[in-house]
């Protein structure tokens, strides 16, 4: 894997919500910091390391969330588990759609409208979002969404309220996932790896030193190359998840005609945020059903919830089985076994 020369780095964030934080902290557990402790004036202090990359995230009591350390690939990886709270909605509608662009003005050109700290950010129309889920969740397979956001359906689109979805009630994500494949007619798509295909993949690209990385540049670029074959598009978004050149390097002919923009907090954008719904619903329906035939709950997630259901479902269908049903490269499956 190719990494930058780890920098320094020192970030500051305010997050006023104890919810939202709560919800930090959970996500961050599940990437499995490496050191915890307490300190004064803070509720909790993570540290995480890789390869010569380390990283200190200190939740203040007062809301102040600071990162700081020397890292590359490890704050790409950090600023990803955190974008879903450091966000926003993925647009609000524009004029007469029952809400107000965040540029101050409606979206008269037709294109996308997407505000961060550098200003607000126009794409063309159509464009094609795509995102995934089940990379945190130890048990369950790793979806990848995709929607093809054209003039026609893109303020459809805009009054669901759409957001990410790892901002949303799994009752919400479901209810919304079945609306946009109402309005995206053909013009979606979702890649559902199964645990044991994800784990026969995640062996191949090991062995050939890539990780989990290239695993999720290959779904999305499965996901663009067929969202292409329903109709022509020259621009695709996703979140940064890695080296930039992952998803471009997996693309195949008509793939790599496009533009393709990868960016941290990819979910402001509304296909992008569309496609995490997607993603999310059909996740969520994977477990359930993996659930049932488990005959116990496999819960979302990495924390100690998901441990204490490993263990039960190794008792009840010996560890021989787990493959079929969790991601074994997980840091989860030594204290479960």
């Amino acid at each position: 894997m190719n990494r930058g020369k780890p920098e320094p780095v020192s970030r500051r964030y305010d997050i006023a919500d104890a919810g939202t934080r709560r919800g930090v902290l959970e996500a961050l557990e599940n990437l499995g910091p490496t050191e915890r402790r307490t300190e004064d004036w803070c509720d909790w202090v993570l540290t995480f390391e890789d390869e010569g990359e380390r990283l200190v995230l200190k939740q203040y009591s007062k809301g102040t969330l600071m990162i700081q350390g020397r890292a590359d690939h490890l704050l790409q990886v950090i600023l990803h588990v955190l974008s879903p709270f450091l966000d926003e909605p993925a647009e609000t509608a524009g004029n007469g759609s029952g809400g107000g662009d965040r540029s101050g003005g409606g979206d008269r050109s037709g294109g996308a409208h997407v505000s961060d700290r550098t200003g607000t950010r126009k794409l063309p129309l159509p464009h094609i979002g795509t995102d995934e889920s089940g990379k945190g969740d130890y048990f369950g397979p790793l979806v990848v969404g995709g929607v093809l956001v054209e003039t026609g359906t893109r303020k459809n689109l805009v009054t669901l309220g759409i957001r990410d979805s790892k901002k949303l009630g799994d009752a919400t994500c479901r209810k919304l996932a079945a609306e946009i494949r109402r309005i995206c007619v053909g013009k979606y798509r979702e890649v559902i790896i199964p645990p044991e295909r994800y784990n026969t993949l995640y062996e191949e690209f090991r062995r050939e030193g890539r990780n989990l990385n290239h695993l999720l540049a290959w779904g999305h670029a499965r996901t663009i190359e067929s969202l292409l074959e329903s109709a022509p598009c020259r621009l695709a978004v996703t979140d940064q998840f890695g080296n930039e050149g992952y998803i471009r390097s997996r693309l195949m002919k008509k793939g790599r005609e496009i533009e393709l923009i990868q960016e941290h907090r990819g979910e402001r954008y509304l296909a992008v945020a569309a496609a995490s719904i997607l993603a999310r619903d059909r996740f969520l329906e994977y477990l359930e059903k993996l659930s049932g035939e488990a005959g116990l709950t496999l819960p979302k997630g990495a924390g100690p919830p998901v441990v204490a259901a490993g263990r039960k479902y190794v008792e009840r269908h010996g560890a021989d089985k787990l493959p079929s049903v969790a991601k074994m490269h997980y840091k989860t499956t030594a204290q479960v076994v």
